[in-house]
């Protein structure tokens, strides 16, 4: 399948996914978190009345230039069927958007869930490509300034891009027009790197995932990124997600079977939907993980912490 056609597949899957969630889910749509147009966010709820819930929130990719929360609600039905709130955040790309206000409404999306929804049971960051540099960034808010410290228990980073400065002079940036300043300013690698910048909470994982697939450049960067996590004393990890694109590695997460979905109330009875390595953040660190195994891609090996 040509580069073409793959985007085409994936933004399909993704508008369905997201029809499909509406059509299914308890929700609240186009929830400003913020005054500009484009700060909306779109949140899905478990049948069960309660804010006392683990909240997931995604950041769509496109290169910080394309994607929408409107297509992006590929992992919805999964989650809310196991009892977790979905909240698919849009922002402002560019041209209209620059990095630096996309950095900030995305601090702000999630200073605003913490806000609503004071007696959640935790907060999970989602990204993928653009998305995860996103995310990443969260890593490194000074929560101050938004009034509020949100309570963040997990980091999915999914084939992100974390060093802005090779994108500069390439054809990716004229939307962008991003400085090289810019991107310094705005690549979570450097500011590990250079500021030394530490956890708010060194016990909350990140999870730094790529796709099998996925190309050179997007290892090199999850790999190094997920190391400078480590060095800087972040509980990271890294995962390389057999026999996926850039593209399915997300297609996955809308991926049913009616066995996949009983997760019990004990180690023996957690069970994983294929590539769903996001799983592992949402049930360790609720105690349930201990002594569990992941059944396809991650089959046979545990959550560790990297070199």
């Amino acid at each position: 399948m040509g580069a073409e056609e793959a985007l085409r597949t994936y933004k399909q899957i993704g508008i369905e996914a997201t029809r499909k969630a509406r059509d299914t889910c308890r929700s609240q749509l186009h929830v400003p978190y913020g005054d500009g147009d484009g700060e909306k966010m779109d949140i899905y709820f478990p049948d069960q009345a309660s804010e006392a819930l683990p909240f997931f929130m995604f950041f769509h990719g496109g290169y910080w230039q394309s994607g929408s929360k409107d297509e992006s609600a590929f992992m919805v039905n999964p989650l809310t069927a196991q009892g977790v709130a979905v909240v698919i955040v849009a922002y402002d790309i560019a041209p209209k958007g620059t990095l630096d206000q996309m950095v900030d409404q995305v601090a702000r999306s999630v200073a605003f869930v913490e806000k609503r929804y004071p007696s959640n049971k935790g907060i999970y960051l989602c990204g993928h490509s653009a998305g995860a540099h996103l995310a990443a960034m969260v890593l490194l808010t000074n929560w101050t300034k938004h009034g509020v410290t949100p309570n963040l228990r997990g980091f999915f980073l999914v084939s992100g891009v974390y060093d802005l400065q090779p994108l500069v002079f390439t054809s990716q940036n004229a939307p962008l027009l991003m400085t090289l300043e810019d991107a310094q300013r705005n690549s979570p690698q450097r500011h590990l790197e250079v500021a030394r910048t530490q956890p708010v909470d060194p016990a909350c994982p990140v999870l730094v995932a790529v796709g099998q697939h996925d190309s050179p450049e997007f290892h090199r960067q999850s790999r190094e990124f997920q190391q400078a996590l480590c060095r800087g004393g972040w509980r990271a990890s890294f995962e390389e997600l057999r026999d996926v694109d850039h593209f399915e590695i997300i297609e996955n997460l809308t991926q049913k079977d009616d066995a996949l979905t009983q997760v019990g109330h004990s180690p023996s009875q957690c069970l994983y939907p294929p590539h769903w390595a996001v799983w592992v953040l949402l049930r360790e660190w609720e105690g349930l993980q201990a002594g569990a195994t992941l059944p396809g891609s991650l089959a046979s090996r545990r959550l560790r912490p990297g070199p």
